[in-house]
């Protein structure tokens, strides 16, 4: 874990002043996939893996920014800045940085040095975390006042106009408002949301594949265009349809039939994964973890067989973990294609289940898994 001390000791070796430090966690999605662009519901929980940064003002409009997971600086003049990205990771802190100017903001120049816990590609959303600590110690440095529903939103926008990924806004939101010991359930259309107490005796258990396929971000945005092609047509026979939010079962089964295949495919996971989400987070008040990982199971079908976003490196993941002691679900967790799931253990049985996947991967595979046992952490903060 980021020890502030050191990171503020690494910043004053290079830039030659005290630094302020804000932390922002990345995220885990517990069920609710790819339904946050299409207004519906989501459950994510902010985890103790945060993106730190240590910053300071400076006296002209530059910013330069180094990250110790990359070994070259990079800098933004926010007097000329880009209309979008370059291709790297600096496009995420500098696209927020823009972003924010454009809301009229007058930011400051500054130095930054940033430190990622996160691990990068996983799908527990590091590019949320390093969006959010830079946008929160930029508007704090201004003098700034921090709305955190108005940061989420402009890093979203980052992210959709800059770097040109078309995210919804959760990993964002859990970023700013996610709280310790809880998961977070959010009307994506409303932004209305529900602090959902995690029970004492349960672990999330986070493992990552160690692959990442290429087709990742282009088919993100496909899946993304496929729903809107879906509610143009649901439109057709369902006026009132603005988004795949207002699309029930009865509907699709209704009219779905004259969907193209693969568009009714698409609609059907994101109708069924509202529905899930919905009863999940009544399944977790009343502490009925069964169901809850029943519902956790049902979600990862409908993301392999419908929206067609697992891998086969995800599906023998979560098959290996339905089979260990003490696993009440699994699924894949992230946009897909490689990446991490999502596991709801038992408390005492969290050594078992890593010895039982991590033995049972790396022999069908050949790779190492890497597990982290996650605990729902607080969003977007200064630190002392």
């Amino acid at each position: 874990m980021t020890s502030p001390a050191e990171l503020a000791e690494a910043f004053q070796s290079l830039y030659g002043s005290r630094p302020r430090i804000y932390r922002a966690p990345g995220r885990v999605n517990l069920i609710g996939e790819h339904t946050d662009y299409n207004d519906g519901f989501v459950m994510p929980a902010a985890i103790d893996f945060s993106t730190s940064v240590a910053i300071d003002a400076r006296d002209d409009r530059r910013i330069v920014i180094r990250s110790e997971n990359f070994s070259e600086p990079v800098e933004l003049d926010l007097d000329q800045p880009p209309a979008r990205g370059r291709g790297d990771w600096s496009d995420y802190p500098f696209g927020v940085a823009v972003k924010l100017e454009g809301t009229g903001q007058r930011l400051r120049g500054a130095n930054i040095l940033v430190r990622g816990e996160v691990p990068i590609g996983s799908g527990l959303s590091s590019s949320a975390a390093i969006e959010v600590a830079t946008g929160f110690a930029l508007l704090d440095i201004a003098g700034a006042p921090i709305d955190r529903l108005d940061l989420a939103k402009v890093c979203q926008q980052a992210e959709n106009e800059f770097v040109g990924m078309r995210c919804g806004l959760m990993d964002q939101f859990i970023s700013c408002f996610g709280q310790t010991g809880h998961a977070l359930m959010l009307d994506c259309r409303s932004l209305a949301h529900q602090l959902l107490p995690l029970p004492e005796n349960v672990r999330l258990v986070v493992c990552n594949t160690m692959v990442k396929h290429e087709l990742a971000a282009s088919e993100y945005n496909a899946r993304r265009a496929e729903c809107e092609e879906s509610v143009r047509l649901l439109a057709r026979e369902l006026p009132e349809v603005r988004s795949l939010r207002d699309v029930t079962i009865e509907d699709l089964e209704r009219t779905g039939g004259e969907l193209p295949e693969v568009i009714r495919k698409r609609s059907r996971h994101i109708v069924s994964e509202n529905a899930r989400v919905v009863a999940a987070a009544a399944a977790l008040q009343r502490e009925d973890l069964k169901t809850f990982g029943e519902l956790m199971g049902e979600s990862h079908r409908s993301l392999r067989d419908d929206y067609e976003v697992s891998c086969e490196e995800l599906d023998l993941m979560v098959n290996i973990a339905n089979q260990a002691a003490g696993v009440f679900g699994a699924r894949m967790t992230g946009g897909g294609f490689g990446g991490c799931t999502i596991n709801l253990v038992a408390a005492d049985s969290v050594d078992i289940f890593k010895q039982t996947v991590a033995s049972g991967y790396a022999q069908a595979t050949g790779r190492v898994p890497e597990i982290y046992v996650c605990t729902p952490a607080q969003g977007a903060e200064r630190v002392a």
